[in-house]
């Protein structure tokens, strides 16, 4: 269960278990980069859109403290103040080594961060007084508990943030990591059709839920058709050899800006890391964490953009689903070959709050991205399955193609 979306409605003897999971996941993760400096590979290099590998480790660690160890309202849950009394940390230079409000990400490169002994040391301390504390919390109730599973799934993000700065900066991984993080291919079927219906959207009820997943509300859902899969390599190479690149009219007039800003910078033609597609063979070269490798032609298109799904659509004649679409097919579609969990996905939807939404305690997390960024739905190979459920909201903002992102489309 500690894997398992079940994990939102757990209590303290299950979410310890997976709070201890997922500090072992981190600290495999971050073994990949200390492996590629001993290695004599690449050099790790700075990167707008990657934190310092120790940073990411670290700030993990203040996350938890913040909110639970140093928090004097944690048992509030949802109830408690953004800006609780706070007591000092157990290392006094910790808010400016990761506060993230502190530092913005560009300058944490310049930071003087502590060895990896010291903040191995930290993480430790952390943990062990998390521990120590949810189990003084007993068969406590969901705001009770709140805090250590939100705790729980940032470092679950956080984990996928360090999978995907290691594609960004080619960073070689072991082989049970290399299995385990590469996309699966899929079987092809027709498009479903999906009846109109009234559908429940959002979290309700009891556990865990993020604050742009609530409240829950209902939506009248028109009938539509929409894609059994995300488009695959074979379905995006048409799209390349019929000059979807070349075809202006294809593009959102801001996809277009961008697309000639990354095309006069790297000669773009294709999603980012591909270094070659063959457009007769339909061959596509992608390169996976620092190693060039052949794509099949039955795995989802990866690495792409919202403003390319978009175009993609056009070209092909349909579009991005909505949230609402996407979530009732994930419900009710999958005995019928609905597939999902290989990538993210993007949606047709700018991200916006639920009629009725109210920021949870870290405020940081949803508010300041409403409006400006595209909602991504589902999961990709890099996401931890108890993350995965057709309820989760992700955002980013739509030139972002460094993510584990593809697309499906719906009939217009």
């Amino acid at each position: 269960m500690i894997d398992s979306p079940l994990v939102r409605s757990a209590g303290p003897d299950v979410l310890s278990l997976a709070l201890m999971d997922a500090r072992n996941h981190s600290l495999h993760l971050f073994a990949q980069f200390q492996r590629a400096l001993e290695d004599s590979a690449p050099k790790i290099f700075q990167h707008p859109h990657v934190n310092p590998p120790l940073w990411e480790l670290g700030h993990v660690a203040w996350f938890q403290e913040w909110w639970i160890g140093r928090n004097t309202q944690r048992a509030l849950g949802t109830r408690c103040s953004p800006e609780p009394t706070r007591l000092a940390s157990i290392e006094p230079q910790a808010d400016r080594w990761w506060n993230p409000g502190l530092t913005p990400q560009a300058g944490r490169w310049s930071l003087d961060l502590p060895d990896m002994a010291a903040c191995r040391a930290y993480l430790l301390h952390t943990l062990e007084s998390t521990l120590d504390l949810l189990d003084k919390a007993g068969a406590s109730s969901d705001d009770a508990l709140y805090f250590y599973r939100l705790s729980l799934f940032h470092e679950d993000m956080r984990g996928e943030a360090m999978a995907c700065a290691a594609q960004v900066l080619g960073v070689g991984l072991d082989e049970p990591l290399q299995a385990a993080l590469a996309p699966r291919p899929m079987a092809v079927r027709e498009p479903l059709l999906v009846p109109s219906t009234v559908w429940t959207m959002g979290s309700e009820g009891a556990g865990f839920a993020f604050d742009n997943e609530k409240p829950a509300h209902a939506v009248s859902v028109p009938e539509f058709e929409i894609d059994a899969q995300p488009v695959s390599w074979a379905q995006y190479v048409e799209f390349v050899g019929d000059g979807g690149y070349d075809s202006e009219e294809l593009w959102h007039p801001d996809g277009w800006r961008w697309l000639q800003g990354q095309a006069a910078a790297e000669g773009r033609r294709g999603p980012r890391y591909v270094d070659q597609i063959g457009i007769s063979s339909g061959a596509v070269i992608q390169n996976r964490f620092g190693v060039p490798r052949r794509m099949q032609a039955s795995q989802p298109a990866m690495h792409v953009s919202w403003w390319e799904a978009d175009a993609w659509c056009r070209w092909a004649g349909r579009r991005l689903p909505a949230e609402v679409e996407w979530e009732l097919a994930a419900h009710t579609a999958a005995r019928r070959g609905f597939h999902w969990g290989d990538v993210w996905e993007w949606m047709g939807t700018t991200f916006r709050p639920y009629p009725g939404f109210a920021p949870d305690p870290w405020q940081d997390y949803s508010q300041a991205s409403f409006g400006t960024h595209k909602v991504l739905r589902g999961a990709s190979f890099a996401t931890r399955a108890r993350m995965k459920t057709p309820k989760h909201r992700s955002f980013q903002l739509p030139e972002r193609d460094d993510g584990f992102c593809g697309f499906r489309s719906c009939a217009l």
